[in-house]
């Protein structure tokens, strides 16, 4: 009984130990931008889709590295193409297949652009050691603010494989407004996901790499073009900050999404081709009567 008694007592101080020494939240040392095929022609601008991801964070004395997955030749010039070179950092000409790597020392936002191809822009951002904690904060702050929106039924809700609910509420669309979408993962913390929105087809949101510190967060669309339904794709990219757990990589779809009346969803789970699960939630108005 004392041996058990015993080794309870150290089991419950390695624990302790552990919980005391890892660090609340991961710091972010590097980051990897990709290139993609076919930036040298107009478009990816249109999505955020020049410089993927388009925005990375990393802690100062971090350093982010560009790799050219492209045919053409492009360059990572601090700045704008409106503005011109701030002088931050440049890459010169780096050719396919090859990568470019800059240190960044100081804390700040450093926009960034290709001297060849204008149209190509992206983000870094450079904070001290350990803010992400004041991010998740203020992100958690900004979700109590749209709390309102998270009322009532959901628009549409689905679920991933391992159990988790996943519901959205979508404020009313209307031509020239941007659309807010609250989404909510059931009982869940530190969860990643991006998100795309489309509306007839046309991509009117597509926010990668999000971090919803209590599981819940917001997302605002570009201006819509009608009043019609939208689209919507949530892709879950684990629970965690630093190492991912989950089913990284699952879909939940919402289909013709408005502000609902009382939910009407039929979920149907599917395994897709690698191994990706992907969860369909339909959800069309039904006005009160």
């Amino acid at each position: 009984m004392k041996t058990i008694a015993i080794g309870s007592f150290f089991v419950l101080f390695a624990i302790a130990t552990g919980m005391i020494a890892s660090p609340a939240f991961a710091d972010h040392p590097t980051a990897t931008v990709s290139t993609p095929e076919g930036t040298s022609v107009p478009g990816c601008e249109k999505t955020n889709e020049c410089y993927i991801p388009y925005e990375v964070t990393v802690d100062v004395g971090g350093e982010v590295t560009w790799t050219n997955d492209d045919t053409a030749a492009h360059t990572v010039t601090g700045g704008s193409a409106t503005d011109g070179p701030s002088g931050a950092f440049d890459s010169s000409l780096f050719m396919a297949g090859t990568t470019f790597t800059h240190k960044f020392e100081e804390a700040g936002t450093y926009p960034y652009f290709c001297m060849v191809h204008p149209w190509m822009e992206g983000i870094v951002i450079v904070q001290e050691a350990g803010a992400e904690e004041d991010k998740h904060m203020d992100e958690d702050k900004h979700m109590e603010d749209k709390e309102v929106h998270m009322e009532g039924a959901a628009s549409a809700t689905g679920m991933l494989s391992d159990g988790t609910t996943v519901s959205v509420w979508a404020s009313e669309p209307a031509a020239g407004e941007r659309m807010e979408i609250s989404i909510v993962f059931e009982d869940s913390e530190h969860v990643n996901h991006d998100i795309m929105v489309t509306q007839n087809g046309e991509t009117v949101l597509d926010d990668t790499d999000a971090h919803h510190h209590e599981g819940k967060g917001v997302h605002e669309t570009a201006p819509l073009s009608s009043s019609d339904p939208v689209d919507i794709t949530v892709t879950f990219q684990g629970y965690g900050i630093d190492e991912k757990t989950g089913p990284i990589g699952e879909e939940v779809v919402f289909s013709n999404v408005v502000p609902e009346f009382g939910t009407i969803a039929m979920m149907i789970l599917g395994v897709a081709i690698v191994s990706i699960i992907a969860v369909t939630a339909k959800s069309r108005v039904i006005p009160r009567l």
